[in-house]
């Protein structure tokens, strides 16, 4: 990648900034509560690039922000929580998560191939312009390698990031320095899954008790999902899943890699050229279209993908993919 430029927080920065998100470049911009690595979240292939720009170890879902309640409630399903906490704390530190809508355009790598998204409308004004800009959603995790310290200035993402970016929006020092608070919506009860910018205490102010989170145990067995309890099956298709294949049946579809095995009855391409930014955002919707179109079938053959960067987190999902799940007898 070219250097990373570093652009000024002024309508012409924010402009070419937004310009280069609607391209599918990979633009980190400051929050009131750290700096956030943006991406076009409509873009499968945005969304894997930010995967890779990262480092990330695996694919959790990634918080999409929009530049008002409205934008984003178009494209989740709203509770009367969600619409009040929403008036209470929104722009603000508060991320929600919520059911997607059946034509909600994010891509699945977004939301890590789940039925929720998690949904936010930062404060800073020069985010919400830029947002306003792009006029899609934009997905954004912290903008630093995945384990290292939250950046809150534009300088720590230049430390971390700098050639594996295209820009910096300079926003200034972000005020809050911690990140959003993280509240599931879509289960019986809201459940509080990661401390931050607003307190349980507001929290339950608006809405009422609130479950506890999730410990850092659970995270780390879950890959920091949206609820604890995952189990390591949940990203299974109805399907069986089949992987490292070197031969496929006729009565098998073929999730492939490279140079498709032959005789197949289904073949979705990850990456004819071994691509594994290309074959990262299209995993979920290959996993998901064969078992649509798969239903006479008698399971998803995957073939070999390499472990290296991007590959350990396809293979972690396959892995879960492939996982028996409890009463299942399938295999």
């Amino acid at each position: 990648m070219t250097a990373t430029r570093l652009l000024p927080a002024t309508p012409a920065g924010i402009a070419e900034a937004a310009g280069l998100l609607r391209a599918g470049e990979l633009v980190a911009f400051g929050t009131e509560t750290v700096y956030g690595l943006g991406a076009d979240a409509t873009s499968e292939q945005a969304v894997a690039g930010i995967f890779a720009a990262k480092g990330r170890p695996h694919f959790n879902p990634l918080i999409c922000h929009y530049p008002d309640p409205d934008a984003a409630f178009a494209q989740v399903q709203a509770t009367a929580h969600a619409r009040a906490l929403a008036a209470a704390f929104w722009p603000g530190p508060l991320t929600l998560v919520l059911p997607r809508q059946p034509d909600c355009p994010v891509a699945l790598l977004a939301g890590a191939g789940l039925d929720t998204l998690a949904v936010r409308v930062p404060a800073r004004p020069a985010a919400l312009d830029l947002l306003r800009q792009v006029g899609r959603p934009v997905a954004a995790p912290s903008a630093n390698r995945s384990g290292q310290v939250s950046p809150t200035t534009a300088a720590h993402v230049l430390d971390s990031l700098a050639g594996r970016i295209a820009a910096v929006l300079d926003c200034g020092p972000c005020q809050v320095g911690l990140e959003s608070s993280v509240l599931d919506l879509t289960g019986a009860a809201p459940v509080l899954l990661r401390p931050g910018g607003v307190t349980r205490a507001r929290i339950q102010a608006v809405i009422g008790p609130i479950g506890t989170g999730i410990t850092p145990a659970q995270a780390e067995a879950t890959r920091g999902l949206r609820s604890p309890g995952l189990l390591v099956s949940h990203y299974a298709p109805r399907l069986p899943v089949r992987l490292a294949a070197t031969r496929v049946a006729a009565d098998e579809a073929l999730l492939a890699f490279g140079t498709p095995l032959a005789g197949a009855a289904l073949t979705y391409q990850l990456s004819a050229t071994g691509d594994l930014v290309e074959a990262a955002a299209r995993l979920f919707t290959g996993l998901r279209s064969l078992d649509a179109a798969g239903g006479h079938l008698r399971a998803i053959a995957v073939m070999p993908i390499p472990d290296d960067d991007l590959g350990a987190a396809i293979n972690d999902r396959l892995r879960r993919a492939a996982a028996p799940r409890p009463q299942d007898h399938r295999c």
